[in-house]
């Protein structure tokens, strides 16, 4: 796992939907078992959907929480 990526998908924004606006991390875990269930998007998003997925799934959203950047 590169360090960066997983960085910069937990820091990435939602773009769309009822989330928009959102960091993909801090997404509710049943939105990303949606996503699961019914395909993530193709290409860089949908890699980091699939990525913050497995974070949720594997309970390890807390000890990423600190890297969240704050709004400047």
């Amino acid at each position: 796992m590169n360090q960066e990526l997983l960085l910069e998908s937990i820091n990435q924004t939602m773009p769309f939907g009822k989330y928009k606006g959102r960091k993909l991390l801090e997404l509710p875990e049943p939105y990303l078992v949606w996503f699961h269930k019914n395909g993530f998007p193709e290409g860089k998003l949908g890699q980091q959907l699939a990525l913050m997925y497995e974070v949720k799934l594997n309970g390890l959203e807390g000890m990423l929480r600190p890297l969240l950047k704050k709004p400047s």
